[in-house]
């Protein structure tokens, strides 16, 4: 069985994965190019000093990630650490040591100390994106009414909308990340 540092330097750095998507590359380069790290000096400096790896477990056709990948990115240039991606549908054995609520659920991003150990995971989004996510579901017709399908393309066609024009929504996936992985890496020597 392979481990996650085994994944992570087979793996395509997270620059050369964005440059090759197709389905949300343009969304996903809008919030690259319009998102800025917060001016944090303890998330970052920690990054810089710990130098974790990052694997991300992700896909091209997939919202959150289309969102999430962007900030990781520019998280993990800001502290000059390595990140690279897998994909989701060619990786099932690594997906599924990490599952969300039973589902494959992505982008998950793995951070990974010096000697290649999973020490802490992040997502596949933000609470309070998870939240609206599953507000609008709630909303939507059961699957069997005629007008399902067209009631959900509407909430994932807003829901894409929010992504990419909200900054706070990019700031809340930005807190959330910090949030999760700052007390790993404060404790880690």
């Amino acid at each position: 069985m392979k481990t996650e540092q085994q994944y992570f330097e087979e793996a395509v750095s997270l620059q050369t994965y964005m440059d090759k998507m197709e389905t949300h590359k343009e969304n996903s380069f809008l919030i690259y190019n319009a998102f800025e790290v917060p001016q944090d000096d303890e998330f970052i400096e920690l990054l810089k000093e710990k130098q974790p790896h990052v694997l991300v477990i992700t896909e091209d056709w997939c919202g959150d990630a289309m969102l999430n990948n962007p900030i990781l990115r520019k998280i993990t240039e800001a502290a000059n650490i390595n990140v690279r991606a897998v994909l989701r549908d060619e990786n099932p054995e690594l997906i599924d040591r990490y599952l969300t609520n039973g589902g494959r659920s992505i982008p998950m991003y793995l951070l990974l100390n010096v000697a290649g150990e999973v020490v802490e995971k992040w997502g596949p989004r933000a609470p309070v994106l998870q939240k609206y996510v599953m507000d609008g579901r709630a909303k939507l017709p059961a699957k069997d009414a005629p007008d399902f399908e067209e009631k959900q393309k509407a909430f994932y066609s807003q829901l894409m909308s929010e992504y990419t024009s909200k900054p706070e929504n990019w700031l809340a996936v930005y807190s959330d990340i910090r949030s999760t992985w700052l007390p790993v890496l404060q404790l880690s020597k």
